[in-house]
């Protein structure tokens, strides 16, 4: 399997980015009305990294360093979009207790 690099052809990065976002969105929803730091918020951070993996995978990414920022960027914005969908998200940071 040949090794994308930025600026060599189309790069999949941004429609696995959305779709990082997507799958994302739902667990912070869940993350947000769970106690901070439980069983429950850990694997509501944790369970969508799975499926981040096979996102790469599927796409052809791998993991080369360059696709870090973007995909762990959208990973994170799903999360926090989810939990301010739920309103558990205080303006401060932090989520409701």
């Amino acid at each position: 399997m040949a090794v994308r690099r930025p600026g060599r052809g189309m790069s999949p990065i941004w429609p696995v980015a959305l779709g990082v976002f997507a799958v994302n969105v739902p667990f912070g929803f869940w993350r947000a009305g769970v106690r901070k730091l439980s069983l429950p918020w850990f694997v509501a951070v944790h369970a969508p990294v799975p499926l981040v993996v096979l996102m790469r995978y599927v796409a052809g990414l791998g993991f080369q360093l360059w696709t870090f920022p973007v995909l762990v960027g959208a990973f994170f914005a799903g999360q926090l979009v989810g939990g301010r969908l739920r309103g558990g998200e205080r303006p401060g940071g932090g989520s409701v207790p």
